[in-house]
Protein backbone atom coordinates (compact mmCIF):
# COMPACT_ATOMS: atom_id res chain seq x y z
CA UNK A 1 0.00 0.00 0.00
CA UNK A 2 2.89 2.47 1.12
CA UNK A 3 4.19 2.23 -2.97
CA UNK A 4 0.98 2.80 -4.37
CA UNK A 5 -0.08 5.95 -1.85
CA UNK A 6 3.82 6.78 -3.08
CA UNK A 7 2.12 7.31 -6.67
CA UNK A 8 3.93 3.68 -8.27
CA UNK A 9 1.33 2.55 -10.97
CA UNK A 10 2.63 -0.76 -10.57
CA UNK A 11 1.70 -1.34 -6.72
CA UNK A 12 -1.30 0.39 -7.26
CA UNK A 13 -2.58 -1.86 -10.05
CA UNK A 14 -1.93 -4.75 -8.03
CA UNK A 15 -3.66 -3.13 -4.54
CA UNK A 16 -6.44 -2.70 -6.78
CA UNK A 17 -6.35 -6.73 -7.79
CA UNK A 18 -5.94 -7.49 -3.82
CA UNK A 19 -9.39 -5.01 -3.06
CA UNK A 20 -10.70 -6.52 -6.30
CA UNK A 21 -10.20 -10.86 -5.07
CA UNK A 22 -10.50 -9.74 -1.42
CA UNK A 23 -6.59 -10.46 -0.92
CA UNK A 24 -5.02 -9.44 2.66
CA UNK A 25 -8.32 -6.24 2.53
CA UNK A 26 -12.22 -7.39 2.64
CA UNK A 27 -13.18 -7.31 -1.08
CA UNK A 28 -14.13 -4.11 -2.77
CA UNK A 29 -14.88 -3.42 -6.30
CA UNK A 30 -15.47 0.38 -5.76
CA UNK A 31 -11.85 0.45 -4.05
CA UNK A 32 -10.37 -1.81 -6.47
CA UNK A 33 -11.70 0.81 -9.37
CA UNK A 34 -10.29 3.62 -7.39
CA UNK A 35 -6.97 2.23 -7.36
CA UNK A 36 -6.89 0.53 -11.16
CA UNK A 37 -7.94 4.21 -12.32
CA UNK A 38 -5.04 5.73 -10.36
CA UNK A 39 -2.81 3.41 -12.07
CA UNK A 40 -4.06 3.75 -15.25
CA UNK A 41 -3.76 7.31 -15.83
CA UNK A 42 -0.38 6.97 -14.99
CA UNK A 43 -0.35 5.12 -18.84
CA UNK A 44 0.22 1.27 -17.24
CA UNK A 45 -1.78 -0.74 -19.82
CA UNK A 46 -3.00 -3.84 -17.81
CA UNK A 47 -4.96 -1.51 -15.61
CA UNK A 48 -6.31 0.35 -18.17
CA UNK A 49 -7.35 -3.07 -19.73
CA UNK A 50 -8.57 -3.88 -16.52
CA UNK A 51 -10.83 -0.28 -15.63
CA UNK A 52 -12.03 -0.88 -18.99
CA UNK A 53 -13.51 -4.69 -18.18
CA UNK A 54 -14.78 -2.91 -15.12
CA UNK A 55 -17.06 -0.47 -16.93
CA UNK A 56 -17.65 -3.13 -19.49
CA UNK A 57 -19.24 -5.78 -16.57
CA UNK A 58 -20.58 -2.57 -13.76
CA UNK A 59 -18.25 -3.88 -11.29
CA UNK A 60 -17.28 -1.20 -8.55
CA UNK A 61 -18.60 1.43 -11.46
CA UNK A 62 -22.13 1.87 -13.22
CA UNK A 63 -21.74 -0.13 -16.62
CA UNK A 64 -20.33 2.25 -19.20
CA UNK A 65 -19.69 0.84 -22.38
CA UNK A 66 -18.11 4.26 -23.92
CA UNK A 67 -15.71 4.40 -20.53
CA UNK A 68 -15.12 0.56 -20.99
CA UNK A 69 -14.34 1.57 -24.82
CA UNK A 70 -12.38 4.14 -24.35
CA UNK A 71 -9.88 2.50 -21.32
CA UNK A 72 -9.58 -0.54 -23.78
CA UNK A 73 -8.27 1.78 -26.19
CA UNK A 74 -5.56 3.15 -24.32
CA UNK A 75 -4.15 -0.11 -23.44
CA UNK A 76 -4.68 -1.40 -27.29
CA UNK A 77 -2.43 1.08 -28.73
CA UNK A 78 0.16 0.26 -25.86
CA UNK A 79 0.00 -3.13 -28.15
CA UNK A 80 -1.94 -5.14 -25.20
CA UNK A 81 -3.52 -8.01 -26.68
CA UNK A 82 -6.62 -8.83 -24.21
CA UNK A 83 -7.66 -4.88 -24.89
CA UNK A 84 -6.82 -4.99 -28.50
CA UNK A 85 -9.67 -8.11 -28.90
CA UNK A 86 -12.08 -6.35 -26.53
CA UNK A 87 -11.86 -3.36 -28.31
CA UNK A 88 -12.82 -5.63 -31.30
CA UNK A 89 -15.48 -6.89 -29.82
CA UNK A 90 -16.81 -3.58 -29.11
CA UNK A 91 -16.91 -2.53 -32.70
CA UNK A 92 -18.48 -5.42 -34.07
CA UNK A 93 -21.58 -5.37 -31.17
CA UNK A 94 -21.99 -1.81 -31.52
CA UNK A 95 -21.44 -1.53 -27.71
CA UNK A 96 -19.83 1.77 -26.73
CA UNK A 97 -18.71 3.04 -30.37
CA UNK A 98 -20.87 2.91 -33.62
CA UNK A 99 -21.11 -0.86 -35.06
CA UNK A 100 -17.74 -0.82 -37.42
CA UNK A 101 -16.70 -4.31 -38.68
CA UNK A 102 -13.62 -2.52 -40.10
CA UNK A 103 -12.32 -1.51 -37.22
CA UNK A 104 -13.49 -5.20 -35.64
CA UNK A 105 -11.10 -6.85 -38.18
CA UNK A 106 -8.38 -4.43 -37.64
CA UNK A 107 -8.07 -4.87 -33.83
CA UNK A 108 -8.77 -8.49 -33.96
CA UNK A 109 -5.78 -8.60 -36.41
CA UNK A 110 -3.52 -6.88 -34.22
CA UNK A 111 -4.55 -9.25 -31.13
CA UNK A 112 -4.25 -12.01 -33.38
CA UNK A 113 -0.99 -11.50 -34.63
CA UNK A 114 0.36 -11.38 -31.27
CA UNK A 115 -1.11 -15.19 -30.90
CA UNK A 116 -4.60 -14.33 -28.79
CA UNK A 117 -7.04 -17.25 -29.79
CA UNK A 118 -10.14 -15.95 -29.77
CA UNK A 119 -9.03 -13.05 -31.90
CA UNK A 120 -7.97 -15.54 -34.01
CA UNK A 121 -10.96 -16.98 -34.26
CA UNK A 122 -13.04 -14.41 -34.61
CA UNK A 123 -10.75 -12.75 -37.39
CA UNK A 124 -11.74 -15.93 -39.32
CA UNK A 125 -15.22 -15.36 -38.72
CA UNK A 126 -15.20 -12.17 -40.16
CA UNK A 127 -12.91 -13.71 -43.44
CA UNK A 128 -15.83 -16.62 -43.54
CA UNK A 129 -18.94 -14.02 -43.75
CA UNK A 130 -17.08 -11.25 -45.43
CA UNK A 131 -17.77 -8.66 -42.52
CA UNK A 132 -15.09 -5.86 -42.48
CA UNK A 133 -13.16 -7.84 -44.79
CA UNK A 134 -13.33 -9.39 -48.27
CA UNK A 135 -15.07 -12.80 -47.77
CA UNK A 136 -12.14 -15.25 -48.26
CA UNK A 137 -12.26 -18.41 -47.45
CA UNK A 138 -8.46 -19.65 -47.14
CA UNK A 139 -8.13 -17.04 -44.92
CA UNK A 140 -10.68 -17.86 -42.49
CA UNK A 141 -8.94 -21.48 -42.60
CA UNK A 142 -5.77 -20.05 -41.98
CA UNK A 143 -6.82 -18.16 -38.48
CA UNK A 144 -9.16 -21.00 -37.23
CA UNK A 145 -6.19 -22.95 -37.48
CA UNK A 146 -4.12 -21.00 -35.50
CA UNK A 147 -6.57 -20.83 -32.71
CA UNK A 148 -7.37 -24.40 -33.49
CA UNK A 149 -3.81 -25.57 -32.74
CA UNK A 150 -4.02 -23.58 -29.47
CA UNK A 151 -6.95 -25.71 -28.33
CA UNK A 152 -9.98 -22.90 -28.49
CA UNK A 153 -12.73 -25.94 -29.43
CA UNK A 154 -15.24 -23.15 -31.48
CA UNK A 155 -11.82 -22.63 -33.70
CA UNK A 156 -11.62 -26.66 -33.69
CA UNK A 157 -15.10 -27.16 -34.48
CA UNK A 158 -15.03 -24.39 -37.39
CA UNK A 159 -12.40 -25.73 -38.80
CA UNK A 160 -14.06 -29.37 -39.47
CA UNK A 161 -16.70 -27.80 -40.72
CA UNK A 162 -13.91 -25.89 -43.43
CA UNK A 163 -12.75 -29.25 -43.88
CA UNK A 164 -15.82 -30.79 -44.35
CA UNK A 165 -17.28 -28.39 -46.89
CA UNK A 166 -14.33 -28.13 -48.94
CA UNK A 167 -14.67 -24.33 -47.97
CA UNK A 168 -11.06 -22.38 -48.09
CA UNK A 169 -9.12 -25.87 -48.23
CA UNK A 170 -9.14 -29.10 -50.08
CA UNK A 171 -11.81 -31.48 -48.76
CA UNK A 172 -10.95 -33.67 -46.31
CA UNK A 173 -13.14 -35.84 -44.30
CA UNK A 174 -10.80 -37.79 -41.76
CA UNK A 175 -9.33 -34.01 -40.48
CA UNK A 176 -12.69 -32.60 -40.38
CA UNK A 177 -13.39 -35.33 -38.13
CA UNK A 178 -10.63 -35.16 -35.78
CA UNK A 179 -10.81 -31.42 -35.72
CA UNK A 180 -14.48 -31.54 -35.05
CA UNK A 181 -14.01 -34.30 -32.44
CA UNK A 182 -11.59 -32.09 -30.94
CA UNK A 183 -13.46 -29.48 -30.45
CA UNK A 184 -16.45 -31.75 -28.57
CA UNK A 185 -13.76 -32.85 -26.22
CA UNK A 186 -12.73 -29.58 -25.41
CA UNK A 187 -16.08 -28.03 -24.86
CA UNK A 188 -18.29 -27.52 -21.72
CA UNK A 189 -20.89 -25.78 -22.84
CA UNK A 190 -24.48 -27.99 -23.50
CA UNK A 191 -24.84 -25.44 -26.29
CA UNK A 192 -21.86 -25.88 -28.00
CA UNK A 193 -21.95 -28.99 -27.28
CA UNK A 194 -25.07 -29.19 -29.60
CA UNK A 195 -23.30 -27.21 -32.21
CA UNK A 196 -20.22 -30.02 -32.51
CA UNK A 197 -22.45 -32.96 -32.29
CA UNK A 198 -25.02 -31.87 -35.63
CA UNK A 199 -21.36 -31.39 -37.54
CA UNK A 200 -19.81 -34.52 -36.30
CA UNK A 201 -23.25 -36.48 -37.29
CA UNK A 202 -22.56 -34.45 -40.90
CA UNK A 203 -19.49 -35.79 -41.27
CA UNK A 204 -20.17 -39.03 -40.36
CA UNK A 205 -23.11 -38.79 -42.30
CA UNK A 206 -20.94 -38.36 -45.51
CA UNK A 207 -18.14 -40.65 -44.73
CA UNK A 208 -20.59 -43.29 -44.95
CA UNK A 209 -21.92 -41.94 -47.99
CA UNK A 210 -18.57 -41.93 -49.52
CA UNK A 211 -17.60 -45.30 -48.60
CA UNK A 212 -20.87 -47.05 -49.59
Amino acid sequence: RKAAEQGFAGAQHNLGVMYERGEGVLEDDAEAVKWYRKAAEQGLAKAQYVLGVMYAIGKGVLEDDAEAVKWYRKAAEQGLALAQYELGLMYARGEGVLEDDAEAVKWFRKAAEQGNANAQYNLGVMYASGEGVLEDDAEAVKWYRKAAEQGLAKAQNNLGVMYATGAGVEADDVLAYMWVNLAGANLAGAKDHKMVKHAKDSIVKHMMMISE
